[in-house]
């Protein structure tokens, strides 16, 4: 329609073939797909930004057999059956084998299409390994991918429209997956300051030139969102979907609400689908009511890092037109840092060594360099003991004070006064004097630490086997030796930093087929209804199979939607 642009598309339509709901990364695929087809398609969209959890991700993408993973020589011949056996072995029946083939088979061709139709590229993240390599067809070398960082100038104002990070960060500063394992190391190796030097150049060059660089998940976003327009798929935001229009039994359009961005104003509107809808929604993260009616508890909505909007608006819709629903309780969690003002989601700071995570007794209670999903299981199994496990607490020294980021903070740079204040910190010249400040049984910690001590210098660790995988190593310290992942805390202060179950979303939702059709309880399928990413419950199962699985099948699953609704016949 004349003068309908990206950032002000025409009013809302009346009917149209296909109805999107959700600008992540699964709906954005999946509206990209429908429009390649030729169908006439819509995606809308809750909150005023694109991207969702995806543009808030570090954007991995966990699809084996990929063209990038063959560009960088890391498919073999008998890869796609390892990793077959690999998501056999750590999701097993949880979830139908036939989803799980699917999205192995299907799974480099989305990539193939979202290279054709998009400027978005991947490449892969050196020696980023599987979450669980150790297990069958588990790749110590990593299948991850990442987006090659792009200047986004393409999108105009509709850059604007790229939801916020989590975490902010200058502009044009671009660090990838494979830079912040360097970074985090501070000054322990030449890689960390020289990756720091080359990412300032980069953005002093881009600055120089104008240019609007992003990387991680703002990129896989980005690139999404320019193959919408060139796709001509218009995206209506502020538009939310207030339910599901049945008739006989099949979805034929959604109803929603959209507000004006000039007056505020509400209005609700039908729009007809003449052939599906296909929720990318999202999970219910920031409903503290369907946390605490679905999750373990303790929960909070202010511990995930998931996009505000994700209320499970789509969870809803779903379950009143009659879905059936799996994996509700469970969610892609991440032992999480409660700062002042957000959450801070941990990756090295737990795995590097000289920090141990204790619980309320004073204990070590797991393997602290798990993946974080297998990490925060454990949080909740320990709560469930009786021993209270939330909050935990990292335990570090002035050692590991001075050589590694945390939390965004570089070695030896003073923790903001606000986290001593807010009790997120709490710091003591020993031991004894911190474990008093925190509430820990007098003696406990300080036994805990020798313990632990005593396996760092020998390099075993004989109760929770830290060090040992693959995955371990990989947000490690190389000088440290015998076992990079251990070493002792000797060096006042002390401190201890308080961690909580986070999340990156919800993992439970509609169950879905391999054709990504919503299902009721008794197997059958909803016509008209599909679903993808974190709004359907994951192919995953309970685990997480490394860097990108959510990203990944948000992607798949998205476009095999668009897929099946265009080969449907009406």
């Amino acid at each position: 329609m004349t003068g309908a642009t990206p950032d002000k598309p025409a009013a809302l339509p009346a009917e149209v073939d296909v109805v999107v709901v959700g600008a992540g990364g699964a709906g954005m695929s999946a509206a990209l797909a429908s429009g390649r087809h030729g169908l006439d398609t819509i995606l809308i969209e809750k909150s005023a930004y694109f991207g969702g959890n995806t543009a808030r991700s570090g954007g991995g993408v966990w699809i084996p057999g990929n063209y990038a993973l063959k560009a960088a020589k890391q498919v073999d011949e008998g890869d796609l059956e390892a990793a077959r056996t690999y998501l056999d072995t750590i999701v097993g029946d949880t979830v139908p084998k036939i989803r799980r083939d699917t999205y192995l088979d299907r799974g480099p061709e989305v990539l193939d299409f979202i290279k054709e139709t998009t400027p978005l590229r991947f490449v892969w993240v050196p020696e980023y390994a599987d979450y669980l390599p150790e297990q069958e067809g588990g790749r110590a070398r990593g299948r991850s991918v990442e987006a090659v960082p792009m200047d986004a100038r393409f999108l105009g104002k509709e850059l604007d429209r790229l939801h916020p990070a989590y975490t902010k960060a200058p502009a044009n500063l671009i660090v990838m997956q494979r830079d912040y394992r360097k970074i985090s190391l501070g000054l322990r190796t030449i890689k960390g300051p020289l990756t720091l030097l080359k990412v300032m150049l980069k953005r002093l060059l881009s600055l120089a030139l104008g240019r609007k660089m992003f990387a991680m998940g703002n990129a896989i976003a980005i690139g999404l969102r320019k193959g919408l327009v060139d796709a001509g798929v218009p995206v209506h935001y502020e538009t939310d979907l207030a339910d599901l229009l049945v008739e006989d039994g099949r979805v034929v359009g959604v109803v929603v609400v959209s507000t004006s961005s000039t007056t505020g104003e509400t209005e609700r509107k039908e729009i007809r689908a003449r052939r599906g809808v296909i929720l990318g929604s999202g999970g219910f993260e920031h409903s503290q009511q369907l946390r605490e009616k679905f999750l373990p508890q303790p929960t909070s909505s202010e511990w995930s890092t998931g996009a505000p909007s994700n209320t499970g608006g789509g969870l809803l819709a779903g379950t009143a037109a009659g879905a059936a629903t799996d994996l509700l309780d469970d969610a892609w969690w991440g032992p999480t840092i409660p700062l002042p003002g957000r959450a801070w989601f941990c990756l090295a700071e737990r795995n590097l060594p000289g920090s141990i995570m204790v619980n309320s007794a004073g204990n070590r209670f797991m393997n602290e360099a798990l993946p974080y999903v297998e990490a925060t299981h454990e949080i909740y199994k320990g709560e469930a003991t009786g021993v209270s496990h939330v909050p935990s607490y990292l335990v570090f020294d002035q050692t590991y004070r001075n050589r590694y980021l945390f939390a965004g903070v570089a070695g030896r740079q003073p923790f903001p006064g606000r986290w001593y204040k807010e009790g997120v910190v709490t710091r003591a010249d020993s031991l004894a004097d911190l474990a008093d400040k925190v509430g820990l049984p007098a003696g406990s910690l300080e036994s805990t630490v020798e313990r632990f001590n005593g396996f760092a210098r020998t390099g075993v660790d004989e109760d929770y086997h830290r060090g040992e995988s693959a995955y371990d190593k990989y947000y490690s310290d190389p000088k440290v030796k015998p076992n990079c992942s251990l070493a002792p805390l000797e060096k006042g202060p002390f401190y201890a930093v308080k961690i909580v179950p986070g999340d990156l979303g919800t993992k439970g939702g509609l169950v879905t087929d391999e054709r990504a059709r919503v299902l009721r309880e008794d197997g059958t399928v909803i016509d008209g209804l599909y679903a993808a990413g974190n709004v359907s419950s994951a192919v995953m199962g309970n685990t997480y199979p490394g860097p990108g699985g959510t990203i990944g099948p948000a992607l798949v699953f998205g476009y095999l939607a668009a897929e099946d609704i265009a080969k449907e016949k009406i």
